[in-house]
This record gives C-alpha cells, structure tokens and sequence, in this order.
C-alpha cells in the first residue's frame, strides 16, 4: 500500500518555510515552464504552484489544476476567486487520469505524487498521451533518504529509478535539478 497524503493536512502545503526552500516561481522556471504554455499541475492540492504557474503562463496560457481530492479543488477554487485568476481550470481526476485531450498539453508538472502512485506506469502513461511530442514533463519528488517530515523512506522514489520509469515510457530526461536539501526535480522532454 502507497503513502497517500491526507487533505486534512493541506496546511503543510504552503507555509513560510517551504515558500523560503522552494519559491514557487523560481522553481517553475527553473523547470522550464514558459509564457503561452497549455500546463496540467497534476496533484495540484491547495495551488502552491498553480497560482504561479496561472501568472507565468499569462493570458495565452492555460492551467489545469488536477486533483483526485474535491476538499483540495475547492479550496483551490477560493483562491482562484480571489486572485480573480481566468486562464485556471481545475479537474476532478481519477488514480490514474484526468478528461483532457490527448496531445493537448506544452508542459505537465507532477509535484510530489509519484510516490503516491500503486501502479506507475499505467498513470504516466495516461498523462503522457495529453502531451505534446516535444513537450516537457516536470517532476518533483522526495529524495529517497530520511528526513523529518515527508512520505515514508519505503514510499519514495529516488532518481535512478524515476529515470528508469521515463526511459520505459520514451521520455528522454533533459535536466535533474536539486531543488532543496530534501527535493529533486527532473525535465523530461517527449519524443
């Protein structure tokens, strides 16, 4: 059985301290998000980086905010509201897919959800039929060491083994990027 984060904690997801080890604008464009991009934040929780991703994208851009939680969209919902933010669409998904077009998206970003994932393949694959050929998939995820707070060390999903998952799918890694002391971020480009 997968570690599944309980929404109940969703006030872990944005606090002064992860805002200070991981900015949220800085670390999407580091991860190579670009104005006009067509994105999915795909376990997009209480929006830590849907609401940037809204600004950088801008108005030709579009996000959707994926998330198999409605307590998570809902909350997202508020915030949307009150940004009075347009270019958002937030969609209920399932384990393993949400209703988008196939070939439809520039860029996904997956933040902290592959650990969460039984079954791995089938979800990337799901996702990646909604990307572009050339377009670019971003994750982030827990190192696979101890640390104080996060997914059990059992859970976690280090980087060989996630460069193996997207060798499988035909994703060819671009960049790993360390994101904090705990968080590692990959690019990955499709073919």
């Amino acid at each position: 059985m997968v570690h599944k984060f309980n929404p109940k904690n969703k006030h872990k997801l944005d606090n002064p301290e992860r805002r200070k080890a991981m900015p949220p604008k800085e670390t999407l464009e580091r991860l190579m998000l670009l104005e006009g991009d067509k994105v999915a934040d795909i376990g997009c929780g209480t929006g830590y980086f849907t609401i940037v991703a809204s600004e950088i994208v801008g108005e030709k851009g579009e996000v959707y905010a994926i998330d198999t939680s409605l307590e998570m969209l809902d909350y997202l919902q508020d915030k949307i509201e009150a940004n009075q933010l347009k270019n958002i669409e937030l969609i209920k998904a399932d384990e393993y897919g949400a209703k988008l077009k196939d070939n439809s998206l520039d860029f996904i970003l997956i933040s902290y959800v592959i650990h969460e994932i039984e079954d791995k393949d089938k979800f990337l694959e799901n996702y990646l039929q909604k990307l572009k050929s050339g377009g670019k998939l971003a994750i982030i995820e827990w190192k696979k060491v101890e640390t104080e707070s996060g997914p059990p060390l059992k859970h976690r999903i280090g980087l060989e083994e996630l460069s193996k998952l997207l060798t499988v799918h035909n994703i060819k890694l671009l960049k790993e990027i360390e994101l904090s002391e705990n968080h590692y971020g990959v690019i990955a480009q499709k073919g």
